[in-house]
């Protein structure tokens, strides 16, 4: 919305920087930041009086998590508040990308708030049925990449780019609406599976979503695309505003969120983030490369998955506990060990992941 400040520019040269997208992007991250701190404690203070117990703890899960109980739980709405207002300020509102990636992200959120509700109000870790949620997911989802494919180069808007290989178009023709959609709801509910401890979650959204910033701004920026070798998306740079405000409000949840946690995520925050940056990647043509990236969450999808099937063909769990963090605590790692060691694992695979923007 302040970009408009832009126009006055040659009135007021001081207004100029309001074009600029990496002023934009650092002043995103900085009121998003503000806005948490400032609003946290008492975002956080009205969900304790609201739940009372706060969010219910599995009972086959880690002994170590019942300690936990009492903990209030939709910490998501500090990350979506604080998000949204500095998304809403400093991104361009005439960008169709800016308006499918939010729609991503308060639908996603809307989704884990009536999920992570009924979760409190029924005292009880079982929530919105799957099938139900999975279902409007891919509806909210599609709309989002439908908007894109509208919004971008016909070209492009329904193929499928590989990375390292810069000439390869995969063209999914109207059936890449439900590829997009996939990849966006997998995205949305493998960070879903992976908040299961204090600050495991939100950290690697964070390098994920920084990572993205840079591959949105790259794309969307013709020189640079074009020295990368990279596919040009016009217009995919200002997304780097939201992922600048999503580094901001992350920040400041993680301020509450690390151990002793005052406030836990919530589906409300984990199924927004997950699909927001699902929905980055889509736009960006990178969506293989959310997979590297997002290389964590893909292991904490695919440990529930392969759990589940080996129980039921063969009566036997290949993991000790899924998802796979649940694992690694069995073994006798302490929660700050999983945390600390999963984070340093994401920043790697971001580098991997960004390596692929150059090594075409």
């Amino acid at each position: 919305m302040l970009t408009y400040l832009g126009d006055f520019a040659d009135q007021f040269s001081f207004l100029n920087v309001f074009r600029y997208l990496t002023f934009r992007t650092g002043a995103a991250t900085m009121t998003a930041l503000l806005f948490v701190f400032l609003f946290g404690p008492g975002i956080i203070q009205l969900l304790r009086l609201k739940q009372g117990k706060g969010q219910p703890i599995r009972e086959d899960g880690p002994q170590s998590h019942f300690k936990k109980a009492g903990t209030p739980t939709m910490g998501g709405l500090m990350i979506m508040s604080g998000l949204l207002v500095s998304a809403l300020l400093w991104s361009d509102l005439d960008s169709p990308y800016v308006w499918a990636v939010l729609l991503v992200t308060v639908g996603f959120g809307a989704i884990g708030f009536y999920d992570d509700y009924l979760k409190v109000t029924k005292a009880s870790h079982r929530g919105l049925s799957g099938k139900t949620r999975l279902g409007i997911e891919f509806v909210i989802a599609g709309i989002a990449v439908y908007i894109m494919m509208r919004a971008g180069d016909p070209r492009l808007a329904s193929s499928l780019t590989l990375p390292f290989l810069k000439n390869v178009l995969v063209d999914f023709g109207i059936f890449f609406i439900a590829f997009g959609a996939f990849v966006i709801v997998g995205a949305g509910n493998a960070v879903n599976l992976t908040d299961g401890l204090d600050g495991l979650a939100i950290v690697p959204v964070m390098i994920a979503g920084a990572s993205f910033g840079l591959i949105a701004y790259l794309s969307g920026n013709a020189v640079f695309a074009d020295y990368l070798q990279i596919h040009f998306v016009r217009g995919t740079g200002e997304l780097a505003v939201i992922t600048g405000a999503l580094l901001g409000a992350g920040l400041g949840f993680l301020w509450f969120n690390a151990p002793p946690a005052a406030i836990f995520m919530g589906d409300t925050g984990s199924l927004a983030l997950g699909g927001m940056i699902g929905a980055i990647a889509v736009a960006t043509k990178h969506e293989i490369v959310l997979a590297i990236i997002g290389g964590i969450f893909v292991a904490e999808a695919l440990s529930v998955i392969i759990q589940v099937a080996s129980f039921k063909l063969t009566g036997k769990r290949v993991f000790r506990m899924a998802p796979i963090h649940h694992h690694f605590e069995q073994l006798g790692w302490t929660e700050p060990q999983v945390v600390i060691r999963f984070w340093i694992i994401a920043v790697v695979l971001a580098l991997i992941g960004l390596s692929s923007l150059k090594l075409r």
